[in-house]
Parts: structure tokens; C-alpha cells; sequence
């Protein structure tokens, strides 16, 4: 029963952990951090990514262009590129880490304190890959609320607002952290009992003898 468990809970947790990865690779790079609708032209719509920018159109046509210069970024943007893709490293190593530990794995089968290391280490960089897509979304968010209320811009000038890619890199280190929190539980310290060894293969007199079938003096002459 605690087995079936302790796999059920592996499982989920490496599940969780694909779709964060998954997600925050999906965040890396979509240019939907923030939004700009135009009062001016409301038939065009503004898309802000850490690598580009783009716009698209009613007719459905969308334009981006690359940023000019990474120090010309604004330190959010850059230090989050960084954190971003540091986060997608970590994620895909913590994966590959836990993988290994899992139950249902026959690497290292005959070490399960190896396979406990390799599943910590796994949770431990997960969580880690967690924390760094949880940082860089909410600082990206946290000047967006800050820059939207700001009253020294003049109400006509437009405001960036949230992008899609903030709620899904929200949900992404979510999802990686709640699966390398899962994975680094379900580390368990199997002890495997030592096996006994094996039986001395004996001929079946030899057996009797051995357990306690003496032939007496009276019966020899029966034997012969």
C-alpha cells in the first residue's frame, strides 16, 4: 500500500513538473507580457516579449520586431531573460534528475540510496526553476501595476496591462514548485534486506541425515 503511494505521488509530481517546464518555456519566449490597446487606433494591438515586440492588426496580421539592444532594455526585462532562461535549464535538468530516481525505473535499480539522491536533487532543482519564473513574471507584473497608476503620465497616454504569458508563467512556477516539492517528499530511504544466501544444494540422503533420520546399529544389517 505505501508503495503503490509513494509512486502515485512520484507520478504526480513529475507530471506537474513537465507541464511548469513545459509552461515556462512557453513564457520564455511568447511576446505576450504585456498588452497595449491604442485609443487612437483601436484596430491594433500591441504585444510586449522579452525578445520582441509585436503588432497585430483586425486583419489578423502580426508584425513583430526584435528588441534593438539588450542594455537598452529596462532592468526588468533584461534581468528576467536571464532568470528565464536559467529557469528552463533548471527545469529541463531537475526532470531528467528525477527521472532517474523514480521507482518505476530500473536505473540503479540495486542502489536506492542513489536513486534517493538523484530524486532530491531532481525536486531541489525544480523548486529552484520555480522560484526563478515565479520572480521574473511578478517583477515584470509589479511595474506594470505600477506604471498603469501612475499619476504623473497624462490619463491619455496609454498603459501597458497584463499579457497572457503572466498568468501562464504564474501557473508554470506553480507547477514547478508544487512538483519538486512532491518529488523531494516521496524521497524516501528504502532499506533493502540483505538476502539470505542461497541454499546448499544437498543430495536427499545427505538432507535426511541432516535432519535427524540416524540410521541405528539394530537396522544396519537392513541397510546393507
Amino acid at each position: 500500500m505505501a508503495g503503490g503511494w509513494w509512486a502515485k505521488a512520484q507520478g504526480g509530481g513529475m507530471l506537474l513538473a513537465l507541464l511548469g517546464w513545459i509552461s515556462s518555456c512557453v513564457t520564455t519566449f511568447v511576446p505576450l507580457w504585456k498588452n497595449l490597446n491604442l485609443d487612437l487606433n483601436e484596430l491594433e494591438v500591441w504585444n510586449m516579449g522579452l525578445w520582441q515586440v509585436c503588432i497585430t492588426q483586425e486583419e489578423g496580421v502580426v508584425e513583430c520586431q526584435a528588441h534593438g539592444s539588450f542594455l537598452a532594455l529596462p532592468p526588468e526585462l533584461r534581468i528576467s531573460r536571464l532568470l528565464m532562461c536559467l529557469s528552463n535549464g533548471l527545469g529541463l535538468l531537475g526532470c531528467l534528475l528525477a527521472a532517474l530516481g523514480l521507482e518505476g525505473w530500473r536505473v540503479c535499480e540495486d542502489e536506492p540510496g542513489r536513486k534517493r539522491q538523484f530524486l532530491l536533487a531532481g525536486g531541489v532543482m525544480l523548486g529552484m526553476a520555480g522560484i526563478t519564473t515565479l520572480v521574473p513574471v511578478s517583477w515584470v507584473a509589479y511595474n506594470t501595476v505600477l506604471d498603469f497608476w501612475d499619476e504623473t503620465v497624462p490619463d491619455i497616454v496609454p498603459r501597458w496591462e497584463f499579457g497572457e504569458a503572466t498568468f501562464l508563467g504564474w501557473f508554470a512556477g506553480a507547477f514547478l514548485a508544487a512538483g519538486g516539492l512532491l518529488l523531494a517528499c516521496s524521497a524516501r530511504s528504502t532499506t533493502t534486506a540483505t538476502p539470505l544466501p542461497p541454499a546448499c544444494r544437498r543430495a536427499p540422503a545427505a538432507q535426511g541425515l541432516a535432519g535427524g533420520q540416524h540410521l541405528h546399529p539394530k537396522n544396519a544389517d537392513l541397510v546393507i
